[in-house]
């Protein structure tokens, strides 16, 4: 690279709580630390101040797939901002906004255009929508199980050289085996839920979507229980609009186990980091798809709270690589439940968390950055 500023642009649907938002929030700021300028294109959202606070540009345009006919004009606008801009990498998160960004880099005469490309964070669906997420001229998979699915999905767009696989990661600072909530924190925690405090505590984060494995949970509880095992179970998401019905089947199933004075939801919290670390076990049991990578797994191992999830998946390479002793076959509710019991009666060994860093995430692309502009 010859040392120049690039300008980095980043798309997707909107700045509110999530994976995707995080690792972009994360990787703006990385952006701008390394010297090169930082914009995010979205459809607005809670966290577009702290994007804007370490000096990254926001520019709100309707790129979701609610706003059909507005990305559409999106398109043509975002054509003029890439060439006023003098966008050096156009860098898209997700399917919709990825269309957005190919259709108004594709308008561009090849010379003006920047380097186009994506990030896949899940386990799409196989169509011609999701096929976007493969025609970057580079292609970052968050983990090993994103790339063979692409591969594998995907052949005809893709080769070995287009996708590079580069882990999510967190910010090692705030996610330490040293970390304690502040006094404040646990104060207000045991008054707002005093009955958590008695039992330990089994916590499933993630938004109430049927993939998560809510159903499995309860029915871990439920076994621990008939075996005189006594826990609390804690399950922390926001509800999708579109699956309140879903949530409201968890509840109905929560009330059909006996569960009511056992298990709490909560909504989505900023404090989930919190709520890992006085957590006694975190679960990670989405089924099919399985995890795409798994933050909240790396967050609690790397919190020192054990985490026992499904073996397969990008949860799995999480697990096999900082804490081996929490994989369980997939499905095998019995052996989630033996697990969970090793995990409360032993202290078992947790490894350092060297692999999945911020600091290994933002160098990595942005050397990818650097070396497709070059």
């Amino acid at each position: 690279m010859d040392g120049r500023r690039l300008t980095v642009m980043q798309m997707l649907p909107a700045l509110d709580g999530g994976g995707v938002e995080s690792s972009a929030l994360e990787m703006s700021e990385e952006i701008v630390r390394a010297g090169h300028r930082s914009i995010v294109v979205s459809s607005g959202g809670p966290l577009v101040g702290q994007l804007e606070l370490h000096g990254a540009e926001h520019i709100e345009l309707p790129i979701t797939k609610r706003h059909l006919v507005g990305s559409l004009r999106a398109v043509s606008r975002l054509k003029e901002i890439l060439r006023a801009e003098q966008v050096d990498v156009l860098h898209a998160r997700s399917r919709h906004p990825a269309w957005v960004a190919w259709l108004a880099w594709r308008k561009l005469p090849a010379a003006w255009r920047p380097r186009f490309v994506t990030t896949a964070h899940g386990l799409y669906s196989v169509n011609p929508y999701s096929a976007i997420m493969a025609k970057g001229e580079k292609v970052i998979a968050v983990s090993e199980t994103v790339r063979d699915y692409l591969l594998s999905s995907f052949p005809r767009l893709l080769d070995l050289d287009t996708v590079e696989t580069i882990y999510e990661g967190i910010d090692q600072l705030n996610y330490t085996p040293d970390f304690r909530p502040s006094e404040q924190w646990l104060s207000r925690w045991k008054q707002e839920h005093p009955a958590l405090q008695q039992r330990p505590l089994l916590t499933l984060p993630g938004r109430i979507t049927r993939l998560k494995g809510h159903f499995d949970f309860l029915t871990a509880i439920h076994q621990l229980k008939q075996r005189g095992t006594l826990v609390n179970g804690l399950i922390v998401g926001g509800v999708d609009p579109r699956r309140r019905h879903y949530a409201q089947e968890v509840e109905c199933r929560i009330v059909e186990l006996g569960l009511q004075d056992h298990v709490m939801m909560l909504p989505h919290r900023l404090d989930l980091r919190e709520i890992l670390s006085v957590s006694d076990v975190v679960l990670s049991l989405s089924s099919n798809p399985p995890e795409a990578f798994g933050r909240t797994v790396v967050e609690a191992l790397s919190l020192g709270t054990p985490v026992v999830g499904y073996d397969h998946g990008g949860a799995a390479e999480i697990l096999r690589t900082l804490f081996p002793a929490g994989r369980v076959t997939p499905g095998d509710v019995a052996e989630v439940v033996r697990q969970i019991e090793a995990c409360i009666e032993t202290n078992q060994e947790i490894h350092p968390n060297l692999q999945f860093t911020r600091q290994h995430m933002s160098e990595t692309t942005i050397r990818l950055y650097e070396n497709i502009a070059a």
